[in-house]
């Protein structure tokens, strides 16, 4: 129940919310009964069955018991005070401490009325305490950044003595909105995913070393550690055997390295999780992509514009020929195909896809995966396809002289063909293929264009600014809450399209450098990486910074 002042009551307080129109008189009611039917504190009913706004009631709150309400993102947490509070303590509580200055211990709470932490501190810790207010989820937040992701499910679970092999079963598609109430292994899994999954992150890496449990994740490009509790180390054995599980992968075989795949569902929202897991010195190491279902697969936004986004658009109409898309791994090169893709499906054309793995499911596609094990290969499945009467085809990747002789073939017979290549550039990717052993004249008459791309962080639009540099303006993140600052949020491409013109087709059956072929496009002005970069840039796009980043080869 509310209680409210030592001289106003409860029932005092509880006319003041009714007073100043925060509930109705009658859901108070209902809300009350509720609280004793369920032994939930009318907090707890307000909050959790959404009678009240949170930002309303804590602001009702700090006004009748004198108390600062604050957003805990603005507010710079004392290190000093997070040392001298347990994480499981903190956790237990659901408070964060803020401040330790002359034995006073400031603590950030959500529910003003629950005065047992502060009962607990000040009789076990020696602390005066001293409290404001702060939104439940902002507090949250600072428990997984101040003391680590899942914190309070991996103490209660070490306080509870639960079953740590107790680690659920796998279903065809696990929902880490809802999860368990309970402190259980699945529980901590789905904390950890969900978390990751809402800071866009697209890989998760744990890796286990003699001490601890180290977790990282990518996101924009980039990897970022990810504080956890300390405790994990204990718990990491069922965590793999938790995600083994959920992956369809055998959790005994613990000596060699096992692939699999999950769906999960965050807020309606349906990923898949490619699972890779390999043995290590101290047990097991996994690295989960993240990969949602379902995208918008548009050139423009990818990055694509101007003179680039036309070449691309008029080469991608042609009936036949191949378009070969290059760069590193994870430069975009698949979600660059099936947004070409994507704009030539019609109920007019047949498309069929070879893939390893298939990374998103395009409707009216057949879309194949590659499996060496049984020998379905790149080059066997392309032989195949050719019985499918496709009018487009996608290979995955050109990975050896086979591969590559029968697209080029498949191509000659009126099929458009697209694929990928890892070369740093687009003029190097006739050279990549004549060292593979394709002809040069199959190249010069069948490949349409070598495109090149990259992904470089995109400015946080929240934190934007601009600044002087030798007489020109650029733009820069400045780092904020919303980018986590990081300066940046998101990310899109630059790229260089280079099609094979007469001139261009000439150099290539000659066998000249990829020097050579560079400079003839450069005189014909195709764009390069670096100007299409450099575009982006004084567009207030991206930075300098991130051009040199990705195209310093």
């Amino acid at each position: 129940m509310i209680a409210g002042k030592a001289d106003g009551g409860m029932g005092l307080l509880e006319d003041r919310l009714v007073a100043d129109g925060l509930v109705s008189g009658g859901l108070l009611e209902k809300a009350k009964i509720t609280a004793r039917m369920k032994r939930r504190s009318l907090v707890d009913v307000l909050l959790g069955d959404n009678l009240v706004d949170e930002v309303v009631l804590l602001k009702f709150f700090a006004k009748q018991y004198s108390l600062s309400f604050v957003d805990l993102e603005d507010v710079d947490i004392d290190p000093n005070a997070i040392r001298n509070v347990s994480a499981k303590l903190a956790s237990h509580y659901d408070i964060v401490p803020v401040k330790l200055s002359n034995n006073i211990l400031t603590i950030a709470v959500s529910n003003p009325m629950d005065m047992a932490v502060v009962e607990d501190i000040e009789v076990n810790h020696g602390f005066h305490v001293e409290r404001i207010l702060a939104c439940r989820s902002d507090i949250a937040k600072a428990l997984r950044k101040y003391y680590g992701v899942g914190v309070a499910t991996v103490e209660r679970i070490l306080a509870d003595g639960t079953d740590r092999d107790d680690i659920g079963s796998g279903d065809v598609s696990h929902d880490l909105t809802g999860g368990t109430d309970d402190a259980s292994v699945v529980r901590l899994v789905n904390q950890l995913l969900k978390d990751a999954i809402n800071d866009r992150a697209t890989d998760i890496h744990f890796e286990i070393t003699r001490d601890q449990v180290v977790t990282r994740r990518r996101i924009d490009g980039i990897l970022y550690d990810t504080r956890i509790s300390d405790n994990m180390r204990i718990l990491y054995p069922s965590i793999v055997s938790r995600i083994k599980l959920m992956s369809g992968l055998n959790i005994v075989e613990r000596r060699l390295p096992q692939d699999g795949r999950a769906r999960v569902n965050v807020a309606g929202n349906e990923y898949d999780l490619r699972v890779s897991v390999v043995p290590a010195i101290h047990g097991e190491d996994i690295v989960i992509r993240i990969l949602p279902t379902s995208m918008l697969f548009d050139l423009k936004s990818l990055g694509y514009s101007g003179k680039q986004y036309d070449l691309l658009i008029d080469l991608v109409s042609k009936p036949h020929g191949i378009i070969f898309v290059t760069g590193p791994t994870g430069s975009g090169k698949s979600t660059t195909l099936y947004a070409c893709l994507s704009r030539l499906n019609t109920r007019e054309r047949k498309i069929i896809t070879i893939e390893d793995p298939v990374e998103y499911e395009l409707p009216g596609i057949t879309q194949t995966q590659v499996n060496e094990k049984i020998g379905l290969t790149f080059s066997r499945s392309l032989r195949s396809m050719l019985r499918h009467d496709p009018d487009v085809m996608m290979v995955g990747e050109v990975r050896d002289a086979e591969t590559a002789e029968i697209a080029v073939q498949t191509s000659m017979t009126g099929h458009l063909v697209l694929s990928t290549l890892h070369t740093n550039d687009a003029a190097s990717a006739a050279v990549r293929l004549i060292d593979m052993g394709v002809e040069p004249y199959l190249i010069a008459t069948t490949v349409l264009c070598f495109v090149a791309q990259r992904l470089v962080r995109v400015i946080c639009e929240y934190c934007k600014e601009n600044y002087e540099k030798d007489g020109k303006i650029y733009y820069r993140g400045a780092g904020c809450r919303k980018c986590g600052n990081s300066g940046y949020s998101g990310r899109i491409a630059i790229s260089e399209i280079l099609p094979l013109t007469a001139s261009i087709r000439e150099l290539i059956i000659q066998k000249r450098s990829a020097s050579d072929i560079r400079a003839e496009a450069d005189k014909l002005g195709y764009e390069t990486l670096q100007q299409d970069g450099n575009k982006k840039v004084r567009a207030g796009v991206t930075t300098q910074e991130e051009i040199l980043r990705v195209t310093s080869f």
